[in-house]
């Protein structure tokens, strides 16, 4: 489909009918011992990237991308996760050029404030996204004690990707759901990737 963003995973940009429409945010919940960070490190391949970072230090992030074999790009890293990170990554944000893609990773640490200053950032993120074109995906760890803002990132999301990652003795088995899409039809089963070098179809069979 014409005007679509790549997500930089080709498998899931087929299932979304060539990628994600300009100006979305996407929430990607993931546990976090999963392989998460290769749909954030793919991303950064295909398009000019902001990537905040909130629990790991940037030179970590770097140091991660350089260690990756798929195909990364070269973001922009800033370290965010100090005092005041919620108006720290607002001012980035502010500055992000056209058609640009912003990560967020993880969204946990701004989630945290009272909730009228958390809707605030969302509602301007949103705004921004929209009026530059971009692509926003924010990075959240899925725990039993989730921030007190997590249903607000969930609300304001256009796009969510839910990533479930099941160990079975030796097995281990990721599925990615779309439950929600804006702009667009999400698939109505879920994904069975293979997350190793890079985010790719699982094609080993399904046992009953």
């Amino acid at each position: 489909m014409a005007d679509r963003l790549s997500t930089g995973v080709s498998v899931l940009d087929r299932q979304l009918d060539g990628g994600i429409p300009p100006g979305s945010i996407v929430f990607l919940a993931a546990d976090p011992a999963s392989q998460s960070e290769l749909f954030l490190y793919e991303l950064t391949a295909v398009r000019a990237t902001l990537y905040l970072t909130t629990i790991r230090s940037d030179q970590a992030i770097r140091d991660a991308l350089d260690r990756t074999p798929g195909r990364v790009g070269d973001p922009t890293i800033r370290d965010v996760g100090g005092n005041a990170p919620l108006d720290t990554a607002n001012r980035f944000v502010r500055d992000l050029p056209e058609r640009a893609n912003l990560v967020i990773d993880v969204v946990d640490a701004l989630e945290k404030p009272e909730p009228a200053r958390y809707r605030q950032f969302l509602n301007e993120l949103q705004t921004h996204m929209v009026n530059t074109g971009g692509l926003a995906v924010l990075h959240g760890m899925k725990h039993d004690s989730e921030p007190q803002n997590r249903a607000y990132t969930e609300h304001m999301a256009d796009v969510v990707f839910d990533l479930q990652t099941e160990i079975d003795g030796s097995e281990i088995e990721n599925r990615l759901a779309v439950p929600k899409f804006r702009g667009g039809s999400p698939p109505t089963d879920t994904i069975k990737l293979q997350l190793a070098d890079r985010v790719t179809v699982d094609t080993s069979r399904d046992i009953a």
